[in-house]
């Protein structure tokens, strides 16, 4: 089976060509440098991703802080981090840096905030 990528590791933004035997690899073609091969090769074996988002901020300035991960996290467990952090509510102030959900679902990924918000 013949799977296309397009890398996103550097600028070049390679047309990539990952040519698999059940979930084995057998073939990789397009990449210009070694970035590209190691982000195909992840995407089908092990594919992680980042999560941006907000949270419920209760008697802030604004009605949400923005958070993100302190690290990359399986895909198919997005649905489950988003989840944990819908449930997150916090009084007001909030800071850059503060972790609101320390390892969150034992992922080794802390949930952070990403901008202040004071009380109204």
């Amino acid at each position: 089976m013949l799977r296309e990528f397009t890398c996103i590791m550097c600028p070049q933004g390679c047309d990539i060509s990952v040519e698999l035997d059940g979930t084995t690899i057998t073939s990789i073609t397009g990449n210009k440098c070694a970035k590209g091969e190691a982000y195909v090769t992840q995407e089908i074996e092990n594919p992680m991703r980042n999560i941006a988002t907000s949270v419920l901020i209760d008697g802030g300035e604004l009605p949400l802080a923005s958070v993100r991960l302190s690290n990359v996290i399986p895909k198919d467990r997005i649905f489950d981090v988003m989840a944990e952090i819908r449930r997150v509510e916090l009084p007001a102030p909030v800071h850059e840096g503060d972790v609101v959900i320390h390892d969150v679902l034992g992922l080794g990924a802390d949930v952070i905030i990403t901008k202040d918000v004071d009380v109204a």
